[in-house]
């Protein structure tokens, strides 16, 4: 996995079903419902999202990385 820019992982969220519901500061905090439970992936609004933190983010949201590549 190689880093990302803010816009690309935003843009493959909101294609996952993810809506954006709010920031605090540089960070924006997405959200998806489903019948079961309510996820939430916390997203650092930065030029480059850092590989490592781009795991941390498909974890929140329960992606794999191959769905996350196909978005």
């Amino acid at each position: 996995m190689k880093p990302l820019p803010y816009r690309e992982v935003k843009r493959k969220l909101e294609a996952a079903g993810f809506t954006q519901v709010g920031q605090k500061g540089s960070h924006v905090k997405f959200v998806k419902k489903t019948e079961d439970e309510t996820l939430t992936a916390t997203v650092p609004c930065h030029r480059e999202v850092s590989a490592g933190t781009l795991r941390s983010i498909l974890r929140q949201a329960s992606l794999t990385l191959e769905l996350f590549e196909e978005l």
